[in-house]
């Protein structure tokens, strides 16, 4: 599985961004699908994710509220809509893939986003 985000860039404080992660390969083999950010000098963190069907959601509470993760089966695509941005919201985001077992393996190579206070 291959994952490709797209979307981030640099926005001013209240703004919004629309990330997209494209899966190829063996995306039959794919689950749950969710976001990951790193800011420079903390560690990765949980954003949101998605089930398969795309009925049951999670969200950090740092995002909660300001954020939806949608998914497009049929294009094999994930979707992260940012709301009300922050500059605490800046980092590089990372797509996820988990199989069957609900561990994340398959990763992209993240997009950045830079909010501007």
């Amino acid at each position: 599985v291959q994952l490709q985000a797209s979307g981030g860039g640099l926005v001013q404080a209240g703004g919004s961004l629309r990330l997209s992660c494209a899966a190829s390969g063996r995306t039959f083999s794919i689950y749950n699908m969710g976001w990951f950010r790193q800011a420079p000098g903390k560690e990765r963190e949980f954003v949101a994710d998605i089930n398969r069907s795309g009925s049951i959601t999670n969200y950090a509470d740092s995002v909660k509220g300001r954020s939806t993760i949608s998914r497009d089966n049929a294009k094999n695509t994930v979707y992260l809509q940012m709301n009300s941005l922050k500059p605490e919201d800046t980092a590089v985001y990372y797509c996820a893939a988990s199989s069957s077992s609900g561990n994340y393996y398959y990763w992209g190579q993240g997009t950045q986003v830079t909010v501007s206070s």
